[in-house]
């Protein structure tokens, strides 16, 4: 059996119907945003499909599993547990499927992001709030899966301004890392 057969037998027993067709989606997307940025489709393809291998976890469980596993987290992803998945799940990526640093942190950086972040974990990233069973009612989705396939640091900066004003809106904690990948890619695009 191929591992990426393995991985989608194993996700469709340990998650949601919802969830799993969420996960193909990604998957799908990742594939796809990766031939037009020439990245590695096979990675892209991985790392899309493993993104929220470890999303249902209860909040006691991510925690659990940081403490056992002596990972490294923030306060706001202490109290903010909802995040943790992607650290977690990154985590269960390398020790279940043996994956590469690579696709670890992709998935890793789907949830955070990352100042550092790599064409591939921008990719997967996009890919999970863009993907095709993907509805939203507050913005224009069909637009930004458009931006998307032109301009991907474009498509990151727009995802991350909608999460920051969402987060605000809502008087939660912003991720550090959301505002310094933003500022970078702010400030690279100033600089051309």
């Amino acid at each position: 059996m191929e591992l990426i057969d393995k991985i989608k037998e194993d996700l469709k027993n340990t998650l949601s119907e919802r969830r799993y067709i969420h996960s193909l989606g990604v998957m799908e997307m990742a594939v796809e945003l990766a031939k037009i940025y020439n990245v590695d489709e096979k990675k892209a393809e991985l790392a899309g499909l493993l993104h929220d291998n470890a999303k249902e976890m209860t909040p006691e469980e991510l925690l659990k599993y940081v403490d056992d596993n002596n990972i490294k987290i923030s306060e706001v992803e202490r109290i903010n547990t909802k995040i943790l998945h992607g650290k977690v799940g990154a985590d269960i990526a390398k020790k279940k499927y043996g994956v590469s640093k690579e696709i670890q942190e992709a998935i890793e950086y789907h949830t955070t992001t990352n100042p550092n972040m790599t064409t591939l974990d921008k990719i997967v990233f996009v890919a999970d709030k863009i993907e095709l069973n993907r509805k939203s009612a507050t913005y224009d989705i069909e637009s930004e899966r458009e931006l998307a396939k032109k301009d991907l640091d474009g498509a990151v900066i727009f995802i991350i301004n909608s999460n920051i004003t969402s987060l605000i809106q809502k008087d939660k904690l912003i991720n550090e890392e959301s505002i310094q990948t933003r500022n970078k890619l702010m400030i690279e695009r100033m600089k051309k």
